[in-house]
């Protein structure tokens, strides 16, 4: 590489160090938020060493419910990674310009939420110790095995897509601040911003962006194969596949609305997380809010129709049971809530669709908890008495701990790493509007001169 091409570093405008203000300060609130999120990670701590030490009993977890919060927290966990990976991939395909800002705050929330599934089928090992054993003893007829293979390959994918585009913004910390110039000069590969450096990273974004789609997708719908794949009542079914890959987009629709509203409200980025984002994600959340209660009625739809007596003794435990409160409330948070708010331009603010999303997410969360739950309590085998499981502190600690540890690996990250891509941001100021004028003019006819109408002369009789 030329001299030159080293010499200078990549600009950082004015306007745009706003960005850069979170890595540089640090303020009290910081720290403060911090220790009352490690409080809670603590507890969670304290309860899963009880755990270890006196088994699942402690647990609300038995027979036959032995799936409880833990896999109903991995299903959730999973869902809400597609708000990164997937909706991401997508815009950058579409080449939607309104992208640019949100991409690396959503792409975030998939690397670590990753995480927290795969920690969540930990907690509930009684023996943790064997965990290695589906790998060293696995077998590829068992849809165990497909999830821990289509799990490691999307966290790598998803690794390897949040790290490409940090490489420019990773060069500009290394030129523009004197704070752990070391760790951003290892990061950041020789980035030097050559015209030869954008156009293989373009290509590789490019290539990752296709692959990630189709592993996404395949991700969620092995997940569904864990239970659809048993003869369980109401697990059993060709619906599953296509019913948890809606429910995932939806619910990491929801998840990052929420996380943009955090980051719009603590940094101040309302120049950069405009009104403008959340309309446009609060209409892909109504769509698929829509897409949701077509697979949620066409599954209970057919179930009823069925009638078959093993399924209806679920169907009725969650129409009219001991989990009605659990269904009706996923109903009216997951639809009736989001539609009222977001088919109404004058509600479908910043703040509608933030009340929305945090109202679809609690929804899927009951939704996923009566998924897995009343299937197990009514097995097909002869049960003496009916089970309604009920979670302990232990489980509500380690729920709490899960969602702490989260929010502060995401703070933490905020604090290494422009949260917003810079560079982005710049090219879109550049090069954008050429961009969208030559797409414009490949899919409409180019503008002709205007034909002279003929003067039509009225006569009288």
């Amino acid at each position: 590489m030329s001299a030159s091409a080293k010499s200078s570093p990549p600009p950082l405008l004015a306007e745009d160090a706003i960005l850069l203000e979170p890595i540089l300060h640090t303020g009290p609130k910081f720290y403060v938020t911090a220790a009352a999120l490690l409080s809670i990670i603590a507890l969670g701590v304290y309860a899963y060493s009880v755990q270890y030490r006196d088994g699942l009993g402690v647990t609300g977890l038995g027979r036959p419910v032995y799936w409880g919060f833990y896999i109903t927290n991995f299903v959730f966990f999973i869902g809400i990674s597609h708000a990164g990976t997937l909706i991401s991939a997508i815009l950058r395909i579409l080449g939607a310009e309104w992208r640019r800002t949100i991409t690396r705050s959503a792409e975030v929330i998939t690397v670590m939420v990753i995480l927290f599934g795969v920690g969540s089928i930990l907690m509930d090992l009684g023996r943790p110790d064997r965990m290695l054993n589906v790998i060293k003893h696995g077998r590829l007829q068992s849809p165990l095995l497909w999830d821990v293979c289509s799990i490691t390959i999307y966290l790598t994918m998803s690794t390897t897509y949040l790290y490409l585009p940090l490489i420019p913004d990773i060069a500009i910390l290394r030129d523009h601040t004197n704070k752990r110039r070391w760790f951003y000069r290892a990061l950041a590969l020789g980035w030097t911003g050559t015209p030869r450096q954008h156009r293989v990273l373009e290509i590789l974004i490019s290539v990752m962006a296709i692959i990630v789609i189709p592993v996404a997708i395949s991700v969620h719908t092995v997940v569904s194969f864990v239970f659809a794949m048993t003869i369980q009542p109401m697990w059993h079914s060709a619906i599953f596949g296509p019913y948890f890959v809606v429910g995932a987009i939806f619910s990491g629709i929801a998840a990052l609305i929420c996380a943009m509203a955090l980051l719009r409200w603590v940094y101040g980025l309302g120049e950069y997380l405009k009104k403008v984002h959340f309309n446009n994600l609060g209409l892909l959340l109504l769509v698929m809010c829509f897409a949701w209660f077509y697979f949620t009625a066409s599954e209970f739809l057919t179930t009823f129709y069925g009638s078959e007596p093993t399924h209806m003794a679920i169907f009725w435990m969650k129409f009219t049971g001991p989990y009605a409160p659990h269904f009706w409330t996923m109903v009216v948070t997951c639809f009736v809530i989001p539609v009222t708010i977001l088919c109404n331009k004058r509600t479908r603010t910043v703040l509608g669709t933030v009340i929305a999303s945090v109202s679809v997410n609690i929804g899927m969360y009951l939704e996923r908890f009566i998924i897995v739950v009343p299937s197990l309590s009514q097995p097909r085998l002869p049960h003496s008495e009916d089970v309604v499981y009920s979670p302990t502190w232990v489980e509500w600690s380690l729920l709490a701990a899960c969602f702490a540890a989260f929010i502060l690996m995401y703070m933490i990250f905020t604090k290494l790493f422009p949260i917003v891509s810079i560079w982005e941001v710049q090219e879109g100021r550049e090069k954008s509007i050429a961009e969208v004028t030559e797409r414009v003019k490949s899919y409409l006819p180019e503008p002709q001169t205007p034909v002279a109408r003929p003067k039509i002369v009225e006569t009288t009789p």
